[in-house]
């Protein structure tokens, strides 16, 4: 029979990693595994209303479903959704009451700023692929707008920019309370705008982002094809440099990058100084897991945490994915872990190494997306350079990655010589041995591809 509190926990701590704070609870608050019927094959899922109802059907269904299949060996079949509005004293709520520790740091207390006040400097572990990143934040939240402006952070899924932004923010409210911060992400600032146009209250907009001391924005890239946007926040930009107030933004590549981006707001954000976080090395994520453990109240010994900083090597949220499913385990069977059961137990996150075949036209549409051109015309006979060196990625990525031949990779790549591939893999291996903006391209189309 399986346990519904335990298997609705799991679910919770893997979907936990991937979401933003406020969605998670948003969507998962008052959830519940109501039933399990059929043989352990049917799962019913309690939801408050019907709004959430629909959305976790059509936004969450596939992912819930996944995960309960790994955990219960692939015996359900078919999950539904029921709503039940909670009750006054209703105790299943997003998390269940003997799950205190874990509570302590998931759920985190949002202010009207929407801060997470576990982001702050001290609870940043610093790796060598981050300390530049770090020094820079700290700089900037103790020197507001006077040192690095505008900030740029650009780095992977689940590296920690998000972390650093709120880290600035809190601690410059901590220094001074009335400091006028505001804290965003791209896609709020967004329907922000489109809302105050049709409700004719951009003076109201323009008055929030424009009168404050440190704006930090969250994965600006999605602004990319959005030209209105991107104009309002062109002169949201000057308006606030032009004052000396602080710009922090972050995102997932470099600005040059980011397609569908007009040329002038590129330049300004080249403006002050650009900080990449890469993926921290093998002794920052043990640091990382034992900080976690100790925030958490929970002892494992080194052998699994170098277990799991072994295997999960790319993204933090992932590393500590897996040590809340760890947690969620040893709370609720109350004995202690041995690696092999840890073995066992992280056996559904596919702890292993992400390198796996990938297929050549793959390759194409990502690393396509990634400089946001189309891929038919990036395999044509284009040599315009903002189509020939994302061809020249492609052959490199599809010689080192998928282990093509060079006759097939130019056969792929718009029927060209293998001598063409071969030119390009050596020129683009060149530029990966420098420290300069391919390398780190290299590294977040990787991620894309590893990641899917």
């Amino acid at each position: 029979m399986i346990n519904k509190k335990e298997l609705w926990n799991i679910v919770l701590s893997e979907l936990e990693v991937s979401l933003s704070p406020a969605n998670f609870k948003t969507w998962f608050a008052n959830t519940s595994i109501s039933e399990i019927k059929d043989n352990d094959s049917i799962v019913v899922i309690s939801v408050p209303t019907n709004f959430s109802k629909n959305w976790l059907e059509e936004k969450y269904h596939k992912f819930i479903l996944d995960a309960m299949q790994k955990e219960a060996d692939n015996k359900i079949k078919k999950v539904i959704y029921s709503v039940n509005p909670p009750l006054a004293d209703n105790k299943q709520g997003l998390r269940a009451v003997s799950m205190d520790k874990i509570l302590k740091t998931a759920e985190p207390k949002i202010d009207q700023n929407k801060l997470n006040k576990k982001y702050n400097f001290d609870s940043f572990v610093v790796g060598s692929g981050s300390e530049l990143a770090y020094a820079a934040c700290l700089a900037v939240a103790k020197d507001n707008g006077k040192k690095y402006n505008p900030l740029f952070i650009y780095g992977g899924v689940g590296l920690g920019k998000t972390h650093l932004a709120q880290a600035i923010a809190n601690k410059r409210l901590e220094e001074n309370p009335n400091a006028s911060v505001v804290y965003t992400n791209a896609e709020k600032f967004t329907n922000e705008f489109i809302h105050a146009i049709t409700n004719k209250t951009i003076d109201g907009f323009k008055e929030k982002y424009r009168k404050i001391n440190l704006f930090l924005i969250d994965d600006v890239e999605f602004m990319a094809g959005k030209e209105r946007t991107q104009e309002e926040f062109f002169h949201t930009f000057n308006s606030l440099y032009e004052d000396d107030q602080q710009i922090v933004i972050t995102s997932d590549r470099l600005p040059k990058a980011i397609p569908a981006f007009k040329d002038r707001l590129t330049s300004r954000l080249e403006w002050g100084l650009i900080v990449d976080i890469s993926p921290p090395d093998f002794e920052t994520r043990v640091a990382i897991l034992r900080k976690k453990c100790k925030e958490k109240e929970i002892n494992l010994n080194d052998n699994i945490l170098r277990y799991l900083a072994s295997n999960i090597q790319d993204n933090v949220r992932e590393l500590e994915g897996a040590l809340n499913k760890l947690i969620v385990y040893f709370e609720f069977h109350h004995m202690e872990l041995d690696l092999e059961r840890v073995k066992n137990i992280l056996s559904t996150l596919k702890v292993e190494p992400k390198k796996v075949f990938v297929k050549p036209r793959e390759i194409i549409k990502i690393v396509a997306d990634f400089y946001g051109i189309d891929a038919e015309e990036m395999i044509g006979p284009s040599r315009k350079k903002e189509i020939a060196f994302p061809r020249q990625v492609v052959m490199y990525l599809m010689r080192k990655e998928s282990g093509a031949s060079f006759p097939l990779i130019g056969k792929e790549v718009g029927k060209r010589d293998h001598t063409t591939a071969m030119y390009a893999f050596e020129k683009i291996k060149k530029e990966v041995k420098k420290e300069g903006s391919t390398r780190k391209e290299i590294e977040l189309i990787k991620q894309r591809i590893y990641n899917k």
